[in-house]
């Protein structure tokens, strides 16, 4: 290389390195601070939209874990309303079976049913009164086709858990039938025809003994179904749950820094960059050689 004063070659090529390896530098420091690999899309462009789209999923399935258990507070709610229900069922049993036998007059028997009609009442009370969140459960509003066009849905409720919209694998319906004493069929209220509307007298309350059997059954299958229900939401935010943890586990191999890795590089970067500042100094003095030849 000759001896030149117009221009300092050496100095350009120490300045283009110290520049490059600071940028390093900056950029080791910048991922160090953040704990992040990828800090923008010029990181890594295609890690870059793989993780973002990761990312979605992962805030998806979270909310869908909180949606299956804001599902499963709704059917332990019914299904403790439900209960009482029961309750009320078995008493109006034992007032039939009371009323069925001929030791009682009319004038008792008017008074058994009285009870009688009072359990079929708060029956229709308890169904009618107990909601979720301003939302009926047993009073037969959640027993029809799903319909979610307008504004309020109606119909059975669609518990929606998936990042998706398909119906196999992000969402099912929880139906719960009417559980009213007229839909149940006792009381007053099922109807004069009804076998068990009354006990009032002896034949009434032995036929209401059968229909009161079958109240009792639908109760149940309607428990048992939201029994399944609860069940299955469990195990959909048990899957859930490892499904977020492993995608999760994918995003951070992808977008976090290894801090080891790149505090080595840190390092090797820091000491490039102090090599090349003082070989930029070097190289500035370089040219006052051509003046003492000029001397």
């Amino acid at each position: 290389m000759s001896l030149v004063i117009n221009h300092n070659l050496m100095a350009q090529n120490a300045a283009r390195n110290l520049q490059t390896s600071y940028s390093n530098l900056g950029t080791s420091v910048e991922r160090l601070s953040s704990g992040l690999r990828i800090n923008s899309a010029s990181d890594d462009a295609a890690g870059l939209a793989i993780r973002e789209l990761m990312r979605a999923d992962i805030a998806s399935l979270n909310q869908g874990v909180r949606n299956a258990q804001d599902a499963v507070s709704m059917i332990q709610t019914a299904d403790g309303a439900l209960q009482i229900i029961d309750e009320k069922l078995i008493r109006m049993k034992e007032l039939a079976t009371q009323a069925s036998t001929g030791t009682y007059n009319s004038d008792q028997r008017l008074i058994i049913d009285s009870e009688y009609q009072a359990m079929a009442s708060e029956i229709t009370r308890i169904a009618s009164a107990t909601d979720f969140n301003g939302i009926h459960l047993l009073n037969g509003n959640l027993s029809g086709d799903f319909t979610g066009a307008g504004l309020v849905s109606s119909g059975e409720m669609k518990v929606h858990f998936g990042a998706g919209n398909d119906s196999a694998e992000d969402y099912y319906y929880v139906r719960i039938g009417d559980s009213t004493a007229s839909a149940l069929g006792v009381g007053i209220g099922a109807g004069p025809d009804a076998a068990g509307a009354s006990i009032s007298t002896q034949e009434l309350a032995q036929a209401s003994l059968n229909a009161l059997n079958d109240a009792i059954i639908s109760k149940d299958k309607i428990r048992a179904n939201l029994g399944s229900l609860q069940n299955r939401l469990e195990n959909t935010i048990t899957n859930l749950q490892v499904q977020a943890e492993n995608l999760q586990a994918s995003e951070s191999r992808i977008s976090d820094v290894d801090v080891a890795t790149e505090m080595t590089e840190f390092v090797r970067q820091q000491i490039l960059s102090q090599s090349a500042t003082a070989m930029l100094s070097q190289a500035n003095s370089l040219p006052r050689m051509a003046t003492q030849l000029l001397g």
